[in-house]
């Protein structure tokens, strides 16, 4: 191929700097999916609380977050809050605007997952005597998961990729070293290609056990039902 530098993209496909960058995405991603899914959580609850206010705000937070780009967000609370003395770092900057914008988009999974549990159910529930709480533990969840989790796994696999948006703001990602390495040493096609394999790697490696998660819950689900009978 004319003009591809065999030897450097061969070099750089084992680089420890690279590599180090595709252990700070997976960081990325698990932090923002643990955070982003308590959050989401609470904010869910909130959105189908029976008090108006609470609801309202819910609505308002998932209004905003999903309806403006990642990589706004993430210049407005890098460069605005100092505006008004809030100074966080790259990597804090990084985590919040991930957290927040992540919840926004589980927070509606969550809420579809708890909805589809039948209302006779929750009422049964509460008919015996047992608490709100409890409710949500032993008779909303285990059945909420299994809508849950599928959309979940596709999440993580989409914000592996969303992490790169970070790069603009400095934080040093996979995209974001790659893109130094660029300004080293010029092999701007092989180094994204590079990229684009360690992301690859990583999303196929999620897929796999995307798969398992969904088969051992999935089966689990089935041995309680064939116990109930």
């Amino acid at each position: 191929m004319k003009g591809w530098n065999w030897q450097g993209f061969f070099e750089y496909l084992t680089n420890t700097y690279l590599f180090e960058g595709a252990l700070v995405t997976l960081g990325l991603t698990a932090f923002s999916m643990t955070a982003g899914l308590i959050l989401g959580f609470f904010i869910a609850v909130l959105r189908m609380s029976r008090f108006r206010i609470l609801s309202t705000i819910a609505s308002l937070y998932i209004w905003l977050f999903r309806g403006t780009p990642l990589l706004v967000q993430l210049i407005i609370i890098y460069t605005g809050l100092p505006q008004v003395g809030i100074k966080l770092s790259v990597i804090q900057s990084t985590l919040l605007g991930l957290a927040l914008c992540e919840a926004a988009y589980l927070s509606e999974i969550v809420r579809a997952g708890i909805t589809s549990v039948p209302r006779g159910q929750v009422n049964a529930a509460r008919a015996i005597g047992m608490r709100e709480a409890q409710i949500m533990r032993y008779v909303i969840m285990p059945q909420a998961l299994r809508l849950i989790i599928p959309p979940l796994g596709n999440s993580v696999n989409s914000v592996l990729k969303t992490t790169s948006i970070a790069s603009i703001i400095s934080m040093e990602e996979l995209l974001r070293r790659t893109q130094v390495l660029i300004q080293e040493k010029f092999l701007v096609l092989e180094l994204f290609v590079v990229a684009a394999i360690y992301y690859l790697i990583m999303t196929t490696a999620w897929e796999f056990v995307q798969r398992r998660i969904e088969a051992r819950l999935g089966k689990a689900y089935g041995q309680s039902a064939m116990t109930g009978l």
